[in-house]
């Protein structure tokens, strides 16, 4: 009997510094950082000094992802440019914004700084430019319990490992010729669930694309908030210029345009007119 008890601690003891051996319950991490990119060599915080902004309506408008932290930072390009395609929308919806070019990655340099912004954006020929930056986390978390079920019974019945992938997208939005900061808007999302050793990866890099997604549904509405509150915000800001293009007469903040609103009200006018010359 005593040898049983003892064959059966030792094999308790295989089995667990089994499970220590072959599952290794690490982490990710994917970073693309605005302050790296617009900032490489800053020793201190940015000065954001008061500086005059000018603005031409229709706005011409760049948007992209900022270089990742290495080359393979987990994101791929196809996933990035349909996300920009979804900022690029909430973006179109407002007449005082003109064209609206996606940069690719590639356009814009590791560290590149404003230098490179401002190359960018004479090679696109926008004069503001949204940067998104992002954070994702990846947490790898087992449960002893669990993974000793999955050692006994077997991998693809006990889902013994979680995932919690935390995820962070902002889009900042600059004057180029200024480098001033206009706005910005983040969102945020966490994910987390189980699976199966043999399909935690796979489901892991599902969660990771989903939780970009979830962060951008985040961010759209706030981003299309603190388009509006800027718009009303450089009405009575001396550091802000607004001079319409010529031949543009919709976005009210200058340059003797009529405006979307003086638009409407013209046109009902013009049915009230109408309609009374016809009852005449």
């Amino acid at each position: 009997m005593q040898f049983l008890k003892a064959l059966l601690i030792v094999a308790v003891a295989v089995v667990m510094s089994g499970c220590a051996v072959w599952h290794n319950p690490n982490g990710a991490k994917q970073t693309g950082s605005l302050v790296d990119y617009l900032y490489p060599n800053a020793k201190e915080s940015p000065s954001l000094a008061p500086s005059v902004v000018r603005l031409r309506p229709p706005v011409k408008v760049g948007i992209a992802f900022v270089p990742g932290s290495n080359w393979n930072n987990g994101l791929p390009e196809a996933a990035k440019i349909k996300l920009l395609e979804r900022v690029r929308d909430a973006f179109s919806k407002h007449q005082y914004i003109g064209k609206i070019d996606i940069i690719p990655s590639q356009y814009l340099q590791a560290k590149g700084g404003f230098t490179n912004l401002e190359q960018v954006a004479r090679m696109f020929d926008v004069e503001v430019v949204t940067l998104l930056s992002y954070d994702q986390v990846q947490f790898n978390d087992s449960n002893a319990l669990s993974v000793l079920y999955w050692t006994i019974i077997g991998a693809y019945v006990i889902h013994g490992d979680q995932y919690d992938v935390q995820t962070m997208v902002d889009a900042a939005v600059f004057d180029v010729q200024s480098h001033k900061l206009l706005f910005r808007a983040p969102g945020t999302s966490r994910i987390k669930g189980g699976a199966s050793l043999a399909g935690l990866t796979e489901k892991q890099r599902q969660a990771a694309g989903e939780g970009y997604e979830r962060a951008v549904d985040q961010l759209i509405p706030q981003l299309q908030t603190e388009l509006d509150n800027f718009r009303e915000r450089i009405k009575n800001d001396a550091n802000y210029q607004v001079e319409n293009k010529a031949g543009y007469h919709g976005g009210g903040h200058g340059g003797g345009g009529m405006g979307w609103i003086s638009l409407v009200l013209a046109a009902l006018l013009a049915g009230v007119a109408y309609a009374v010359r016809r009852r005449a």
